[in-house]
């Protein structure tokens, strides 16, 4: 017998990948499972292994008494002389019980029992092994379809790949090799599941740092990836040292790197970028392959700006269905409006912010220098607020309402006046006695009551007021 359960316990061991001590439980729980079904309790059974565990038994204890109640539990004192000497009323004392003895009813339990605590065991070995591996990469191979989803061969178990976590690029036949990101797993009563995607984020960013050494090795970062698989995918990087350029090192030569990427993912478009701390650059890069001209940040504080380009390249831009620019916003996380030139300047937005478009497109020089020197009196704590909330430059911060910058994140007493000063001297005060002004309803000119058409539009005027001595 000893020889019979040593195979079995090492065939166990190899063949179902259970840890040893399991498998001797496992032996433990079969026979006080045969035994109950013999006696109808197990609470007195006790299971020895021998020292080498090559060997098992199992014990009924039994307490000496003078005159039996319970025969289960009991034994009588003389019964119990006979198997030691020495024993005396109230020791207890454990009696060998041949399994041979069990009914073929008593044995069939106990192999359920077995075959239970088999599968357990299974199952929460592998839920262990899988749950640590939970935000990887895996390999398996098609099994079979059901529904529209997957089932694929991971070896000792098979994982799931949901319909709606499948590139609709991707076709698969029999034993095709998948490799896929595993996104959850857990128990189920079936037993356990291991969900697999090849549609998550996660999933492109594992790919890249299996291609891409410098990824790997954390010298350039993934600062985020927006997907819409099967169609096209975004990512913006940034390096830690300055002599690595992020998009080149994730390109590679004659984008060999990039390639590999896109390959995996079956032709899919990949757009690698630069992230950068600027939301106008960042936007800029965020529409790559689009070549954006300029961008203009209408609310700071709603997180919206427009993006200026030429008519070239405004399908571009946009994208098929929308689809570059719908990434680009979630890239960057702000709401980000295409225009061109043409479009742009017939927008209805505020005088202020058309006296900053002015400036846009007629002294394109004069904007940069103002934004670079605007803040050159400011402490940089300040200029880091300001900057932070996407403001670079006074003509900007005139743009907003007072709420709006006394709001942004970091600003104190002190900065919100110099930010003031600031503004007003940058603005020099209407003269006390100069005539009353508006603004045209068209485009934002300086117009008067006087006035019959507006000296820039030319659009016709007509003004209604009440009476001074009605009005009072």
């Amino acid at each position: 017998m000893s020889t019979e359960m040593a195979d079995a316990i090492r065939q166990l061991v190899q063949e179902k990948g259970i840890d040893e001590d399991l498998v001797f439980k496992m032996i433990e729980d079969t026979l006080k499972a045969a035994y109950k079904r013999k006696f109808g309790s197990n609470d007195n059974a006790v299971v020895k292994f021998n020292d080498d565990h090559s060997d098992v038994s199992i014990y009924s204890k039994k307490t000496i008494v003078d005159g039996v109640y319970n025969p289960l539990i009991e034994i009588e004192l003389e019964e119990a002389l006979e198997l030691d000497p020495d024993c005396e009323v109230g020791d207890e004392l454990l009696i060998e019980v041949d399994p041979k003895d069990f009914d073929r009813i008593s044995v069939q339990s106990g192999k359920q029992t077995a075959h239970q605590s088999i599968r357990d065991i299974q199952k929460d070995s592998l839920y262990s092994d899988f749950k640590d591996k939970v935000g990887e990469i895996i390999i398996g191979y098609y099994q079979r379809e059901r529904n529209g989803n997957i089932y694929v061969d991971l070896g000792k178990t098979e994982g799931i790949l949901p319909r709606k976590y499948q590139s609709p690029r991707e076709v698969y036949h029999l034993n095709d090799r998948i490799k896929a990101y595993i996104s959850e797993v857990k128990k189920t009563p079936a037993g356990l599941q291991i969900i697999l995607s090849r549609t998550d984020p996660e999933f492109v960013r594992r790919i890249l740092e299996l291609e891409i050494p410098e990824i790997y090795d954390k010298t350039v970062e993934i600062y985020k990836i927006v997907r819409e698989p099967g169609y096209r995918t975004k990512v913006a990087v940034f390096s830690h040292r300055d002599d690595v350029d992020p998009v080149g090192a994730c390109v590679g030569l004659k984008g060999v790197r990039i390639q590999a990427v896109i390959n995996e993912l079956e032709g899919e478009k990949i757009d690698i970028l630069k992230y950068d701390e600027d939301p106008r650059i960042f936007i800029k890069n965020a529409l790559s392959p689009a070549e954006v001209e300029d961008v203009v940040i209408l609310d700071a504080s709603k997180r919206s700006a427009c993006a200026v380009v030429s008519e070239s390249q405004f399908s571009l831009s946009v994208g098929k269905e929308g689809r570059n620019v719908r990434l680009a916003n979630r890239l960057v996380d702000w709401n980000i409006d295409v225009k061109t030139k043409k479009d742009f300047e017939e927008m209805d937005i505020s005088a202020e912010s058309r006296k900053a478009v002015d400036n846009l497109f007629s002294n394109d020089k004069y904007r940069e220098s103002a934004s670079q020197n605007d803040f050159a009196s400011f402490p940089p704590e300040l200029v880091s607020v300001l900057e932070t909330a996407g403001v670079h430059s006074l003509q900007e911060a005139a743009g907003m309402d007072e709420d709006s910058l006394n709001n942004f994140e970091g600003m104190t007493d002190e900065f919100r006046q110099l930010l003031k000063d600031a503004l007003s001297s940058a603005t020099p005060a209407e003269p006390a006695e100069e005539e009353e002004y508006y603004e045209c309803p068209e485009c934002g000119a300086k117009i008067t009551i006087d006035m019959t058409s507006c000296p820039k539009c030319g659009i016709g005027l007509s003004f209604e007021y009440e009476d001074e001595e009605d009005g009072e």
